[in-house]
């Protein structure tokens, strides 16, 4: 299924107020971005009891009942946890995991709302979710048939809204003050081999973590916990983020003269991350062209090309990140300062071609 539209989770329950309270809707989104919870909190607005299905554990049967002989006839009896007298919310979720049998068992409860003889309450929502098949979950294709009775709605992580949940949530400071700095690491694509990736919840899980061991914490354990959770990248970067946390070593030191680029090797984790917090400084504070630089910049300037030189002689691979292009493969940093350091250091630049 292809986005053509995504929206935020903080556009969810508006969204679904006007469409699930009428029609059924289908919630997208990658592993881990809050999907469940955000169908949970919707039907708890609403005063209505959530209850779940999971795609992946049902048979037809657990849907259809299993037939009863009534007065020489045979009468499907529902499942206790779908039959229910009063309104609630029915949630589909993982319903593109489940196999073809099941998903047409759901044919005439999405469209019709009704199971046999059984029909769901008036004031009752229906609400279905899954991973898309990009991102290496367990999904398979809907039939056409399914699709047109459902409205889809597609969701995309965003850190603006998670930092606000967060901070209502008893989040550990260490992942909100890292995610205000870096949004970037809230959420990466899940990864085609077997390995942990950053999500919102895996977020969440390494903020119970640190709750859970408190100041205890050692650093062998930090990275045991942070490498279970999060893409590796971002785990290297979270440890050395949390040792300048613990030890007030900082970027601005460095700028200032009053510390050098650590150069232990058990170091290397907060050297990658100050590295990255050096080229954040450098992407926001370098002008496009030479000529902008104002007065009081030009002395940073030259500071900056002198840290550079420092860190290589360090790294060259961990100085290779503060000046690398971007995804898409355009620089970032300005072109006179790239040609600057490829004058000034050009075994750098060879390693960054």
């Amino acid at each position: 299924m292809q986005a053509a539209v995504t929206v935020t989770p903080a556009r969810i329950p508006e969204l679904l107020l006007g469409l699930a309270t009428v029609r059924p809707v289908f919630l997208w989104g990658a592993p881990g971005i809050g999907k469940s919870s955000l169908v949970r909190h919707f039907a708890e607005s609403l005063g209505l009891e959530c209850v779940s299905l999971l795609g992946t554990q049902l048979a037809p049967e657990d849907l259809i009942g299993v037939p009863q002989i009534r007065d020489g006839r045979s009468v499907f009896c529902p499942p206790e946890a779908i039959a229910r007298d009063e309104p609630y919310c029915l949630f589909l979720d993982e319903l593109n995991a489940a196999t073809p049998d099941v998903q047409k068992a759901f044919y005439s409860l999405i469209l019709d709302r009704r199971i046999g003889t059984y029909e769901l309450p008036a004031g009752s929502v229906v609400i279905g979710a899954g991973n898309r098949a990009t991102d290496n979950a367990l999904a398979r294709p809907i039939a056409s048939a399914l699709v047109n009775r459902l409205t889809h709605v597609h969701l995309r992580a965003s850190v603006t809204d998670w930092l606000v949940w967060a901070g209502e949530n008893g989040i550990h400071p260490w992942v909100t003050d890292y995610l205000t700095d870096r949004p970037d690491h809230l959420w990466s694509q899940p990864p085609k081999t077997e390995e942990p990736f950053s999500t919102p919840r895996s977020w969440h899980m390494l903020s119970d973590a640190l709750h859970s061991f408190g100041p205890a914490l050692d650093e062998e354990t930090l990275k045991i916990v942070a490498h279970g959770t999060l893409t590796p990248a971002h785990a290297v970067s979270f440890c050395g983020y949390v040792k300048i946390v613990r030890h007030t070593y900082g970027i601005e030191a460095i700028i200032k003269g009053d510390a050098s680029w650590p150069k232990r090797v058990e170091d290397r984790d907060l050297l990658y991350y100050l590295a990255e917090a050096f080229r954040g400084r450098l992407i926001r504070e370098l002008p496009a062209a030479k000529d902008q630089i104002p007065p009081a910049l030009r002395q940073a300037a030259h500071r900056a090309k002198s840290l550079l030189v420092q860190l290589a002689e360090i790294s060259v691979e961990v100085a290779q990140t503060v000046i690398r292009d971007d995804d898409n493969g355009r620089p970032v940093l300005p072109a006179w300062f790239l040609v600057e350091a490829a004058r000034d250091m050009p075994r750098l630049v060879e390693a960054r071609r």
